[in-house]
């Protein structure tokens, strides 16, 4: 196999993979820290496919545990945006350089960490205009395509509507797992589903999974606020970071 051989970027790699497989586990959200951290230590587009079938992996489980608890409605909204969004993605990541792309990365974790942080939360009883939920899927089949970091676009629009907490994750998971599959013809048209990626993939892929099935016991344990508040702090720093990279 050939593998990289930095321990830095297993490192980084390993705690990325870690925090996708607790946000699987029911820590919504912390899976889009993961390309900011993993955008430090290799070229991002190549993190994304190489964390793009891990998530899919991880959708089947999901989308399986809540395949009774949705809104019809919201899903045909938002994915006709979504769909528009992973193509504006896609030629976004085919026309700029990889420094863009990490600069991207970075007003993406910026914007979403200081959103945790600020704890923005939309009145659900103040509902939005359905039509606003196309404007919302677009904006996270976008960032979920440059960075897999649709969640907080998703909930800004998804929160307003009153959904009780089953439908709210069912809703969410089912409409990640198919905009996933929507961002597979991106990724194969930008190159990036080679066999030294996939070789990573399956590397990280166990860790996934045994993460995911820590996330779902400690959801119950660990406070989450308390938890992503330190989530939100780590995203802004690498999104930092990633700012700093790019313009250096």
């Amino acid at each position: 196999m050939n593998l990289p051989a930095d321990p830095v970027f297993y490192s980084v790699a390993t705690l990325a993979i870690v925090l996708v497989g607790l946000a699987k586990g029911g820590f919504a959200g912390l899976g889009a820290a993961s390309i900011p951290m993993l955008a430090l230590v290799m070229d991002p587009v190549r993190a994304a496919a190489m964390l793009l079938p891990i998530l899919m992996v991880q959708d089947v489980v999901s989308v399986w545990a809540f395949r009774t608890s949705y809104d019809a409605r919201t899903l045909g909204w938002m994915l006709p945006g979504a769909m528009v969004g992973i193509g504006l993605g896609w030629w976004f990541a085919a026309s700029v350089s990889a420094d863009a792309i990490r600069a991207a990365v970075g007003v993406v974790a910026v914007g979403f960490g200081g959103y945790r942080l600020i704890r923005y939360q939309p009145k659900s009883g103040r509902m939005l205009p359905q039509w606003i939920g196309s404007v919302w899927g677009g904006v996270a089949g976008f960032t979920s395509q440059i960075a897999h970091a649709g969640g907080p676009p998703f909930q800004v629009w998804a929160m307003s509507r009153g959904f009780s907490h089953t439908v709210f994750i069912g809703t969410a998971a089912i409409f990640f797992a198919i905009i996933n599959w929507m961002k597979v013809p991106a990724y194969v048209a930008l190159g990036q589903f080679t066999w030294d990626n996939m070789q990573l993939t399956i590397v990280f892929l166990p860790i996934a999974i045994l993460s995911t099935l820590a996330g779902v016991q400690l959801v119950k344990r660990i406070d989450p606020d308390r938890f992503f508040g330190i989530i939100s702090v780590l995203m802004v720093a690498v999104g930092v970071a990633l700012l700093y990279a790019a313009v250096t």
